[in-house]
């Protein structure tokens, strides 16, 4: 560690990483892929941090398979073998839908996707949400224990917005609900990077009060360029673990460089309890992979109010600008964008999270598109109109006549008998007989049910194996690759100082053989 002793004595700063889960979902469209984790998990493994995020969750699977043709159960037993000294965290992890963009799955299936990810070593803290629905009546029960079955460390999180009906008590109650199943952290995710530092002076203290003696952390995005500034102040009020990322996958819309906050805590009298060496050699690679593959990286960001006014996270604006470039509408994005303050506003202000930010991008999008507000209405909205959601979705506040107007709908009986259907005392049997599985093994039978059938899987497995990323930001390997491209160059020394390498070329002395 190359963190200075500090006088004043104020304590450790500690980090939770989420280059490979949040920096990816914000920045690239969830597009890391499992060579660029292979080549730096060891070294994130040995740098300090006190969790690792990890890209577990079914929506990371459904980007693995479609986009990256990569088997993602591969890639988490990759991640279990790379990453053995720190704990590896994803959102969810003992429970939530595998479909939750669509027709709910059987509740025995989630639990066996949880179950799996811990017997393979890739989940060891269940992230999980508890007041974007009704999760603390409906979920945590149940969930909560279960996670403690599969010997997982749970953290709860505690969404931030901004509306008529989130108020400081409304999160110290939250906050107060949450501390009675006990979990080993509860954090405040401001998901949207909407958090100013006069905001926070009120509604932290508020929130470390409620949770007593449960450690209380900071996961916040730059959206709004305030993010680096609101940790400091989270710092001064008594959070000591924050959620970081590294370069290139920080900054812009992912969360704040680990590197910056290391550096300014340090100056404030602080400890950062991270290996900054090895963190800036991983920053390093990063970029050039990213150069490689002509990703963009992460930049501060200049204050735009706008966001204050729609919430979008900057995952979900990341897949949306992407979305709407393959059907040639990205000019029409700020257009996406204003409609999405009126929808939220019609459906009772949801926090704009996953998977509502989803919808209501979404359902934006067609408005947009068809120049017609709600002409198309998806069908999680109708979900939402019936109550599917739980009266912290905003159900209860959500526009009369908008919702009298979706349950009218011949979609919504249909979804009705759907949803009836995909019942939680369903048996495993009994789903893969409904999956059309029998006699798969659990991961074939998961897959399938996140992917919805077995084409695009297929599709997947005839790529081949993925592509691996050794030698982008190390030169030495990568002019050792160029020689063997050609025969016309016998020999490269390489010196330093006293120090020197020859690098002989076989193909020049051989003839290629």
């Amino acid at each position: 560690m190359n963190a200075m002793t500090d006088p004043t004595g104020r304590g450790e700063v500690r980090f939770l990483d989420t280059t490979f889960r949040d920096g990816s979902q914000s920045l690239w469209a969830m597009g890391i892929r499992h060579g660029m984790m292979e080549a730096l998990g060891g070294d994130l493994d040995r740098a300090g941090f006190d969790v690792i995020e990890v890209p577990a969750n079914p929506i990371f699977f459904k980007k693995m398979v479609r986009d990256l043709k990569e088997d993602p159960w591969e890639t988490m037993r990759m991640l279990a073998r790379t990453i053995t000294r720190t704990p590896k965290a994803c959102m969810g992890g003992a429970g939530g839908s595998l479909n939750g963009f669509g027709t709910p799955t059987p509740a025995v299936l989630n639990r066996l996707y949880s179950r799996c990810l811990a017997e393979i070593g890739v989940l060891n803290r269940a992230q999980l949400m508890a007041n974007t629905g009704d999760q603390i009546t409906r979920m945590l029960p149940t969930a909560v224990p279960f996670a403690r079955e599969l010997g997982l460390k749970v953290a709860i999180a505690v969404a931030y917005t901004i509306s008529p009906r989130h108020t400081d008590e409304h999160f110290a109650e939250t906050t107060r609900q949450c501390t009675a199943f006990r979990p080993d952290a509860i954090y405040l995710k401001d998901q949207g990077g909407l958090l100013t530092v006069d905001r926070l002076r009120t509604l932290l203290p508020a929130m470390l009060r409620e949770a007593g003696d449960i450690p209380v952390e900071l996961h916040s995005h730059c959206t709004t360029g305030l993010a680096p500034l609101v940790y400091l102040e989270a710092l001064e009020l008594g959070v000591r673990t924050v959620h970081c990322g590294v370069p290139p996958l920080a900054n812009g819309s992912a969360q704040p460089s680990v590197l910056e906050v290391a550096r300014n805590a340090r100056l404030m009298g602080f400890t950062p309890v991270v290996d900054e060496e090895l963190v800036a050699s991983v920053s390093q690679r990063l970029a050039g992979f990213a150069a490689a593959d002509g990703l963009p990286a992460g930049a501060p960001l200049h204050y735009d109010r706008g966001h204050y006014r729609h919430q979008i996270p900057g995952g979900v604006i990341s897949n949306l600008r992407f979305q709407l470039a393959e059907i040639r509408m990205e000019h029409r994005l700020d257009e996406v964008l204003e409609e999405c303050v009126q929808i939220r506003a019609d459906l009772g202000y949801p926090i704009m999270i996953t998977p509502y930010s989803q919808y209501v991008a979404t359902q934006a999008a067609i408005n947009v598109a068809s120049g017609e507000r709600y002409g198309v209405v998806i069908d999680e909205l109708v979900r939402l109109a019936r109550g599917a959601y739980g009266e912290d979705s905003g159900y209860t506040w959500m526009d009369e006549n908008l919702r009298d107007r979706f349950l009218s709908l011949p979609r919504a009986r249909e979804l009705e008998e759907l949803d009836r259907r995909a019942v939680d005392d369903m048996t495993l049997s009994e789903a893969r007989q409904a999956y059309g599985a029998p006699g798969i093994s659990d991961d074939e039978l998961l897959l399938r049910a996140i992917m919805q059938g077995t084409s695009e899987i297929d599709t997947m497995r005839a790529a081949g194996p993925p592509r691996r990323y050794d030698s982008a930001g190390l030169p030495l390997l990568t002019l050792v690759e160029r020689l063997r491209e050609t025969s016309a160059i016998r020999y490269v020394r390489v010196q330093r100082g006293n120090d020197s390498v020859l690098v002989g070329n076989r193909a020049a002395t051989t003839g290629g053989s």
